[in-house]
């Protein structure tokens, strides 16, 4: 049995002081690195939120609209937000107190100006995928152990589709953190009906 390590948009703009920043995500970093050096994975995928500038999910590129407005683009509901991880930015880098190795597949979500890509898989309207499904197949990999920003969305995406693609997927509740508590409960449900199942950093070594 294969196992990898899915660790989701561990970015500074989703941390401290960053333009979207999610509540407690620095709390997150010491069991992500304490559980990537138990030797349990035999692979670690880092993805990253790689926009244009002129991305549709910023809300300064729709005049008239707000920050956290939801909008219809091209059939897909489009939540807007902060102009964040702009590519080659600051903002889009790796937190610096995050562990990562050469050897680590990155996968950059979110490249096209026209949708948004919440799951390290697929974008928002199923039209494209990343390369995560083929790299994952290549190293013939069976189960996934997803965690990072934010639960609430990419995250929480990046589960249901690693259940859509045939992996046995686990979320890491303790080494993720949710930009909303309010509908964080919701959220929770609808991966639990879904087969996402539930871990944390100090028991999904004994799974």
């Amino acid at each position: 049995m294969t196992r990898a390590l899915v660790i989701v948009d561990v970015q500074r703009d989703f941390c401290k002081g960053g333009s979207l920043e999610v509540p407690g995500a620095e709390e997150i970093l010491k069991p992500i690195n304490e559980l990537r050096n138990t030797g349990f994975f035999d692979v670690v995928v880092e993805t990253q939120d790689w926009h244009p500038e002129n991305h549709v999910s910023f809300a300064k590129n729709h005049p008239g609209h707000e920050v956290f407005d939801a909008i219809e683009e091209s059939g897909v509901k489009q939540i807007l937000w902060p102009v964040h991880c702009v590519q080659n930015s600051v903002g889009a880098e790796f937190h610096p107190l995050l562990t990562h190795r050469d050897s680590d597949i990155l996968i950059q979500k979110g490249t096209d100006p026209n949708i948004d890509s919440y799951s390290a898989f697929w974008d928002n309207g199923k039209q494209k995928q990343t390369q995560l499904k083929e790299r994952l197949v290549e190293k013939d990999v069976s189960q996934l152990y997803v965690c990072g920003l934010a639960l609430d969305f990419c995250v929480a995406y990046t589960c249901l589709d690693g259940v859509l693609e045939g992996f046995e997927t686990y979320l890491i509740l303790d080494c993720s953190r949710a930009i909303s508590t309010s509908s964080l409960t919701m959220k929770l449900l609808e991966l639990a009906s879904s087969d996402v199942k539930f871990t944390y950093s100090s028991l999904c070594c004994k799974n």
